[in-house]
C-alpha cells in the first residue's frame, strides 16, 4: 500500500504559510514542554499539571482554529506532531529522572523517536511531510498522555489509593509503550516503501 502514496497525500490542503495563530500556538506549546519536564522532575506535580492543563488547551486550540481560519498549513503539519513527541519524550524522561517510572520504558520511548526522526529527516530529502497518523499511534499517543497525568497525581497522592494509581497508571504506560513501538514500526514500513520507490526512481533517472 505504501508502494502507491503520493506525496500529496501527506499535505492534501495544506499552505506555504508561516505567520499563523495555530503555529503560534504550537510553537507556545513546544516552549512549554522543558518547563513542565523540569517540574515533573523536581516533583513540583501540582506547578507541572497546571502548565500541562494548559499545553493541553493550546493543543486543542491549535487543530481546531486552523480548520476554522483556514490555517492549515505546511509548517503546522510538522509542528503539532513534532509537540507530542517533544511532550511525550521530555515527560517519560522527567519521570525516569523522579525515578517514578523504570528506566527501560525511558530508553526504549527515545529510541523509538529517534528512529522516526531519521526516517522523517530522510523522507524529507524527497520533499514529503510527515507520515499520516495511523490509529495506532493515536492510541499510544492517548494511553502515554493519560499514563503520565495519573503518574503525576499519583505522586502527589498518598496512602493506598495513590499507590493503586501508580501501579495502574503504570500498567497503562506500559501498553502505550508496546504500542507506541508498534505504531513506530507501521510507520518505518510506511516510510520505508517511500523511500524505495524514490531509490528506484532515482536509479532509473541515471540510466
Amino acid at each position: 500500500m505504501s508502494e502507491h502514496i503520493h506525496k500529496s497525500t501527506y499535505s492534501p490542503e495544506a499552505r506555504d504559510v508561516i505567520f499563523t495563530i495555530p503555529n503560534a500556538l504550537s510553537l507556545l506549546r513546544i516552549i512549554t514542554i522543558p518547563v513542565v519536564a523540569w517540574l515533573i522532575s523536581r516533583h513540583s506535580m501540582i506547578p507541572a499539571l497546571i502548565v500541562f492543563a494548559f499545553s493541553a488547551i493550546t493543543d486543542f486550540l491549535d487543530g481546531t482554529l486552523a480548520r476554522k481560519l483556514n490555517q492549515v498549513s505546511k509548517l503546522g503539519q510538522i509542528l503539532d506532531p513534532c509537540a507530542d513527541r517533544l511532550l511525550i519524550l521530555c515527560t517519560i524522561l522527567a519521570l525516569g529522572v523522579a525515578g517514578i517510572i523504570p528506566w527501560w520504558m525511558v530508553i526504549v520511548v527515545a529510541a523509538r523517536d529517534v528512529v522516526m526522526g531519521i526516517e522523517i529527516l530522510w523522507l524529507a530529502q524527497y520533499g514529503y511531510g510527515p507520515l499520516p497518523v495511523h490509529f495506532v499511534g493515536k492510541a499510544a499517543t492517548a494511553l502515554l498522555m493519560f499514563s503520565v497525568v495519573a503518574l503525576v497525581v499519583a505522586d502527589i497522592g498518598t496512602g493506598m489509593p495513590a499507590h493503586v494509581l501508580h501501579l495502574f497508571a503504570l500498567a497503562v504506560g506500559i501498553w502505550g509503550t508496546v504500542l507506541y513501538c508498534l505504531a513506530g514500526f507501521i510507520y518505518l514500513c510506511q516510510g520505508s516503501g517511500v523511500i524505495r520507490k524514490e531509490l528506484r526512481s532515482w536509479r532509473e533517472s541515471r540510466r
